[in-house]
């Protein structure tokens, strides 16, 4: 049951694979600080050309309520993903479902996950001078733990089609989030690799990521 998103998705080539492979989710970096930063008129382009029933989402870094939204419209996206140092009253102005990242160094940084009222929380490598996409794993038994504060947790950082099968056993999650271990440059697929991330998660597990409607909380 453990869901697939593709982040850091650049152009439609990547995304026609992508989904051509049943993955889930596509992820659209937003934040321009990022190597894998698509512009929203790119994304929308890309979007455009996209089947139904695929969720689309939006990634954002201490960015501007209004510009969110603003692209939000724009993009016609179906989640949002706040990568930053959002707070859960700025998380709580928006009406689009939303997944709040943290990024984990050790047990103290699951104390937060309560305070944030989301549809799911999405764990990655801390760094101290970045937010995400630095190819490093971190221990993926705090994501089982945080399973005590929230049903949805969503693991990201460093997967390859290599871990991902002891990430998805130490961790049981809702979701894998891969972007730099699918990649032969930033913003660009390795489609060998995405191919063979996509096979392994999906040995023994044949159902998407979610896009019901209803709002999933943490708890």
């Amino acid at each position: 049951m453990t869901r697939i998103k593709i982040c850091g998705i650049t152009n439609i080539e990547d995304a026609a694979f992508a989904v051509s492979l049943g993955v889930d989710a596509l992820g659209f970096v937003f934040y321009k600080g990022s190597p894998r930063y698509v512009p929203e008129d790119v994304a929308r382009e890309i979007i455009r050309q996209l089947p139904p029933f695929l969720c689309l989402v939006g990634v954002f870094v201490n960015e501007d309520e209004d510009r969110v939204k603003e692209i939000s419209e724009f993009c016609s996206l179906d989640l949002l993903q706040f990568h930053g140092n959002e707070s859960p009253e700025y998380c709580s102005r928006f009406s689009r479902r939303l997944i709040k990242a943290f990024r984990i160094k050790d047990r103290e940084c699951l104390e937060a996950l309560p305070s944030y009222e989301v549809s799911a929380v999405l764990l990655d490598t801390h760094y101290d001078d970045r937010y995400g996409g630095g190819g490093k794993t971190f221990n993926w038994q705090l994501a089982s733990e945080a399973k005590r504060y929230c049903n949805r947790v969503v693991v990201a950082g460093g997967l390859t089609p290599r871990n991902v099968p002891e990430a998805i056993q130490t961790a049981s999650p809702y979701g894998v989030d891969v972007s730099s271990g699918v990649e032969s440059l930033p913003g660009r697929k390795d489609h060998a690799k995405l191919e063979e991330f996509v096979s392994i998660v999906r040995t023994g597990s044949s159902s998407g990521l979610s896009c019901q409607q209803g709002k999933g909380y943490v708890t």
